[in-house]
């Protein structure tokens, strides 16, 4: 069951959910799917990938912002989904912790239950109220962070969990030592190494900018990495608050990419010189680093970009700001060339190929059906 919608697949977990629903398609699984409803249509795009799409309304609203339970997941209980999984007995994949609510329901005893991880949540939640402002907001995820990690022993409850990174499967491991915990990366849109030999004309930074980590993150290279002697900054993502827009209107050699479609996206990614990631948190897979590395060229990062993903020998990496600007004016020098794409490619597809990591998955519900009959 999904956290939300996963069409279009165009941020952070749901492009794992729904290219993940691709690859089982093509290897003729057959999936219902649930899936939460807050401001995304329905969408007969899922329709062909799945034998069933099941819509279910979230339930925002101050009730669920004081329960007991994290917002996340209380407002995601569904009495209409509970009935529904009642009525067959096939494996439930329960797509992040926002789904979990029924994962020590005793009315689903007995059936083959996997947690798929994209964040170790309540870490996240914290850092989210680190990077606020905002005194509301402030308290909403700090609050939410606590939940959350009161809500986590609920996965003992899991038969299997799935995670994203090898970080995040160390810690999980620590705290359920006696549990099946395996690591398999992300799915995503990107089949093959698509990166163009040459040089760009610009450094990139992108993300969804209406998040505090991605637009704190702009703030970070604008104010600190950034001054006039470097090369063109192309800032591009969806829905930048308005005090970015005016940071960003104040320098002469940094440009807004507002609200770019996917196609124009993946144009700016493709053709930059660099792709400039940085983050706070390092939790959870940074899937624009995937994209990054599969369609542009040069990649500079922060450590905490690579957390776990085993990415290191492909990017070049960064720690204060002096080092990211001593490194832009190196890889601005630098051809991109095809043995390094050659090099990124044998690197990267060892972990990151949607094929094998769909047959890794369908392996795993192979013997989890044949230890567990009643659930398949």
């Amino acid at each position: 069951m999904s956290f939300d919608v996963p069409y279009p697949p165009n941020y952070g977990g749901v492009i794992d959910v729904y290219y993940k629903l691709r690859e089982l398609h093509q290897a003729g699984v057959k999936v219902i799917l649930h899936c939460f409803q807050d401001h995304r249509d329905s969408a007969g795009e899922l329709d062909d990938l799945c034998s069933e799409v099941c819509y279910y309304p979230r339930q925002a609203g101050i009730r669920n912002i004081i329960s007991r339970l994290p917002y996340i997941v209380a407002s995601r209980a569904s009495g209409a989904l509970r009935k529904r999984l009642m009525k067959d007995d096939y494996p439930i994949l329960f797509e992040g912790l926002h789904t979990c609510s029924l994962l020590n329901d005793p009315a689903l005893r007995g059936r083959t239950k996997i947690y798929r991880e994209s964040n170790i949540e309540h870490h996240y939640y914290y850092h989210l109220f680190k990077a606020t402002g905002n005194l509301a907001d402030k308290l909403f995820f700090l609050m939410e962070s606590y939940k959350l990690l009161r809500f986590q022993p609920i996965l003992k409850h899991a038969d299997l969990m799935l995670v994203v990174s090898k970080k995040d499967k160390q810690y999980l491991t620590d705290k359920f030592p006696k549990h099946d915990i395996r690591y398999l990366p992300s799915f995503h849109q990107n089949e093959r190494i698509n990166s163009i030999p040459g040089k760009g004309s610009y450094v990139l930074y992108h993300g969804k900018l209406s998040v505090p980590e991605n637009f704190r993150a702009a703030e970070y290279i604008i104010n600190d990495i950034y001054d006039d002697s470097l090369p063109e900054l192309v800032i591009a993502g969806l829905n930048p608050p308005e005090h970015l827009v005016k940071l960003i209107d104040k320098r002469a050699n940094i440009r807004l990419e507002n609200n770019p479609d996917d196609a124009r996206m993946h144009a700016l990614i493709r053709d930059a010189q660099i792709n400039l990631m940085v983050t706070s948190q390092p939790t959870g897979l940074k899937l624009k680093l995937l994209n990054a590395l599969f369609l542009g060229r040069h990649c500079l990062v922060n450590p905490e970009m690579l957390a776990g993903t085993g990415l290191d020998p492909v990017c070049r990496i960064a720690h204060t700001p002096q080092q990211f600007r001593e490194e832009i004016i190196k890889l601005f020098r630098e051809d991109f060339t095809l043995p390094e794409i050659t090099h990124r490619e044998e690197i990267i597809m060892e972990n990151y190929s949607n094929k094998k990591n769909c047959k890794t998955l369908t392996d795993i519900l192979t013997l989890l059906y044949e230890k567990n009959p009643r659930s398949g």
